[in-house]
């Protein structure tokens, strides 16, 4: 299994996060922007996913819900600023336990035959945001999210 590459360089304001997929790129496309796909891959495994809006479409809204075994929710949320099938996504995010902390994610694909080069950056507005986001644990929580993400796109 390829596993997740993540460059935080001291002093930028992004995360890059890289992984290749086994799966044509209309094929990883379809998982990251159907709404049906996604509770089953968002997120590490301690957590369920739900779905609560995805509109992928400019100006349209998501929002995934995810709750732990003890029943504590935590949702997320964000923007469509640009969908361009099968190649790109660019959004908002946003954890509400944490308001006004928006940052802004592309989604690159690259099409390699029958595997996908899955780029994913992350603009967030300040250093101090991007080294909270790491210090949250969010690596593992990315590893996580992504191996699941690979058994999906095995079954797909």
């Amino acid at each position: 299994m390829t596993s997740l590459n993540l460059v935080a360089e001291p002093g930028m304001h992004s995360i890059v996060l890289t992984r290749e997929f086994n799966a044509p790129r209309e094929v990883v496309f379809k998982a990251f922007t159907d709404a049906t796909l996604v509770p089953k891959w968002w997120g590490p495994r301690y957590l369920t996913t739900k779905v609560d809006a995805m509109d992928v479409k400019f100006g349209g809204v998501w929002r995934y819900v995810q709750r732990d075994a003890d029943g504590n929710e935590y949702a997320f949320r964000g923007v469509y600023h640009q969908i361009t099938a099968p190649e790109r996504l660019v959004f908002t995010f946003e954890f509400e336990g944490m308001p006004g902390h928006v940052l802004l994610e592309t989604v690159m694909l690259e099409d390699r035959g029958d595997k996908t080069l899955v780029t994913d950056t992350s603009i967030f507005q300040s250093i101090e945001d991007r080294d909270g986001m790491i210090a949250s644990g969010m690596e593992g929580g990315a590893a996580d999210s992504w191996d699941r993400f690979a058994e999906l796109l095995a079954t797909l």
